[in-house]
């Protein structure tokens, strides 16, 4: 965590994405998680909603996990992995109305290998950083 913080010092940008792939509680050595990195960068977290059987429950634990950690939630995304998930609509609506942070668009099922560019497209992350 702290070389990755420092790297993010030197680098002086007004924003940077750290992407955290595979969970908030994945280990990332023997003793910390990506949630220990978010915490020692200070960061705001978007948790991204792969949208499947379950989803409900893994995205509000992991809200609350976020919260308790300290850091605010800065938005969230839904994305369809699941193309014949019944319900995905109203799974969205759910969310919406129980996540405390906006939705930052919702990524349809791309196929098997979706570039950076598909998925930016459908989303609003401008709106992280936008003037109140």
């Amino acid at each position: 965590a702290t070389a990755v913080h420092a790297a993010l010092a030197a680098a002086r940008a007004d924003v940077a994405f750290v992407e955290g792939a595979g969970g908030w509680l994945c280990p990332v050595n023997e003793t910390e998680t990506l949630a220990d990195l978010a915490v020692a960068l200070g960061a705001g977290v978007v948790l991204v909603v792969g949208l499947r059987l379950g989803c409900l429950n893994h995205a509000l634990l992991t809200a609350a996990a976020i919260r308790a950690a300290g850091l605010p939630l800065a938005g969230w995304v839904a994305n369809r992995i699941d193309p014949a998930m019944l319900l995905a609509d109203e799974n969205i609506a759910t969310l919406a109305a129980r996540l405390p942070a906006p939705c930052l668009g919702t990524v349809p099922f791309l196929g098997a290998t979706p570039t950076p560019a598909d998925v930016a497209a459908r989303l609003a992350a401008g709106s992280l950083w936008a003037a109140p």
